[in-house]
């Protein structure tokens, strides 16, 4: 694998929390296969994207929040190439066709329980017919497209051979040594598109301080990795809560890509690490990340953000401060032992506590690691090396807590119900 084909895949521009972004991007293909007024928006979607959708702020929408808005926004935006970035063109018109669309009841929403990965599947009908469009495994790979109930396309990634050699199970298959030989490898390219995503991240974090009360985050001079871990939860609350900024995600998650990339990057500055030393470490960090998010699934029981971006940012850390190999699977195996039942519980403001503590974890368990101590292999689920580790906790994710996130969903629909 080249970097740059990473890259490609796995660090890309988003706006707002990503699940709503990817309903509203199928919402709007649906709605431009057909014309006149919107009538009904329809989707079925897996357990986790509903969880994701549940309370978050949609970007450009006056501070409205959750999966109805979202739909209803969605079939009423013109433009679905611009994908994940889809919440741009929101406007006025567009807000006031979706109050309507509300007010008139035309949003349906059923979740598919078995759905284990995910699937958004959006049906909009318009005075001149339906149009349905079907996303699945990743939040725009097109699957299906209908219109009055004929498919026209589809299949947009590949076959399903093809899907299950995923950048991220390629990377989960390789050794912590194979992952650190990539991650050295960078183009001066490479090293562009890290530098200005980590540039787009920084900038959400600053932004995001204005939205905490005086006192909070304060006025660091240096950037210690308290410090940091503020920074990243005002980046993370701010996309949260729908501020119109660009963010790079990581695996699929900006919350990710911020958690990832601020630390790191203004760590790097604090220490005076060479500029090519940063990049390195961050390639690392996100390689680790993307890997874990294949353990973990692409939506999952646990915080992705705070686990597997700690254990990219613990990996990185170690990395940029000289760590060998070893010390690098002693910090993976800390992250492991220390924050694996961290649950999720929906994309939504409190995200921002989550990463907080991801950061500060990572921090911790790099010192640890950088002399030579580690939570055990003898401890619960830590593995004999990072490659073991990150195993378990996937297992941990996808099966032991199976029951857990059945059980967070019922307690989110009661609370909606409750209204």
């Amino acid at each position: 694998m080249e970097f740059a084909d990473y890259l490609s895949e796995e660090w890309r521009p988003s706006l707002g929390c990503t699940e709503p972004a990817a309903v509203a991007y199928a919402a709007s293909m649906a709605a431009s296969h057909q014309r006149g007024g919107v009538r009904l928006v329809r989707l079925v979607c897996d357990a986790r994207t509903y969880k994701n959708c549940y309370s978050v702020g949609i970007p450009n929408s006056e501070r409205r929040t959750g999966l109805l808005w979202t739909l209803a926004i969605g079939a009423h935006l013109r433009d679905h190439s611009l994908g994940l970035r889809c919440f741009e063109q929101t406007d006025a018109r567009a807000l006031q066709a979706a109050g309507l669309l509300l007010e008139q009841h035309g949003i349906h929403v059923e979740v598919d329980s078995g759905k284990n990965a995910l699937f958004i599947d959006v049906t909009v009908v318009r005075e001149t017919g339906t149009a349905r469009v079907v996303l699945t495994r990743e939040h725009t790979q097109v699957s299906r497209i209908e219109v009055d109930g004929r498919e026209i396309g589809g299949a947009v990634g590949g076959t399903p051979e093809a899907a299950e050699r995923t950048v991220r199970r390629i990377l989960a298959e390789m050794k912590l040594t194979g992952l650190l030989e990539l991650a050295r490898s960078l183009e001066p390219g490479d090293r562009a598109l890290l530098r200005e995503g980590a540039e787009l991240n920084i900038a959400m974090a600053r932004h995001g301080t204005g939205l905490f009360p005086a006192g909070f985050i304060g006025d660091n001079e240096r950037e210690s990795p308290a410090h940091l871990s503020q920074l990243v939860a005002a980046g993370v609350f701010g996309r949260m809560s729908g501020e119109p900024l660009t963010v790079m995600s990581l695996a699929g998650s900006g919350n990710k890509g911020i958690t990832v990339s601020v630390p790191l990057t203004l760590h790097g500055r604090e220490i005076h690490k060479p500029q090519e030393v940063v990049d390195e470490a961050l390639a690392l960090a996100c390689l680790l990340t993307s890997a874990t998010t294949w353990h973990l699934g692409t939506l999952s029981a646990i915080c992705g953000a705070a686990i597997a971006g700690g254990i990219g940012i613990a990996a990185g850390v170690v990395r940029m401060n000289g760590g060998n190999v070893s010390q690098i699977g002693l910090a993976i195996g800390t992250m492991v032992g220390n924050l694996a039942g961290m649950v999720c519980d929906g994309a939504k403001i409190g995200c921002a506590m989550k990463t907080m503590t991801g950061v500060d974890a990572a921090f911790r368990a790099a010192n640890l690691a950088l002399l030579d101590m580690g939570i055990p292999v003898t401890d619960g689920i830590v593995g004999s090396d990072a490659e073991t580790s990150l195993a378990n906790l996937g297992r941990l994710a996808q099966y032991g807590m199976a029951t857990v996130d059945a059980e967070i969903l019922t307690i989110m629909q009661d609370k909606l119900k409750s209204r």
